[in-house]
């Protein structure tokens, strides 16, 4: 009787605990409220935390537009991710996010400004080389 009971015990322990292995793994999946999401966001900002973005590229795959909008105001400084960071934008928009809306509507505004700051350089050099070549 004293072995069944020992035998009872560890095969309890032991469903136990993989009851608990498995509702960690299950909250570790869950995308965390917008707060969690902007603090690991300030993170990747100081310190250049590779394992703060790798966190919030996560979330964004799961699907969080706070997430996304964060992923998206890291890369935009950076000209080799700004299309990423505007598809990002994108996305969060799309979803709902009225912050992700604002900073797009920003961008596109900017690069619109820049062409046509281009623009009228361009016109300005012309009409300068048209002058000269008239002397």
């Amino acid at each position: 009787m004293e072995l069944f009971n020992k035998s009872g015990v560890l095969v309890a322990t032991v469903l136990v605990t993989v009851g608990v292995l498995i509702g960690v793994q299950a909250k570790d999946d869950m995308v965390p409220p917008a707060p969690v999401i902007e603090a690991t966001a300030l993170q990747m900002n100081k310190n250049g935390n590779f394992a703060a973005e790798r966190r919030l590229r996560e979330w964004a795959e799961q699907g969080s537009a706070v997430a996304r909008r964060e992923l998206a105001r890291q890369y935009q400084a950076d000209s080799n991710r700004r299309d990423e960071a505007i598809k990002l934008f994108e996305d969060a928009a799309r979803a709902g996010d009225s912050q992700a809306a604002t900073k797009l509507a920003e961008m596109q505004r900017e690069a619109r400004d820049a062409e046509l700051s281009n623009i009228k350089e361009a016109a300005a050099t012309r009409t300068a080389a048209n002058t000269w070549n008239r002397y």
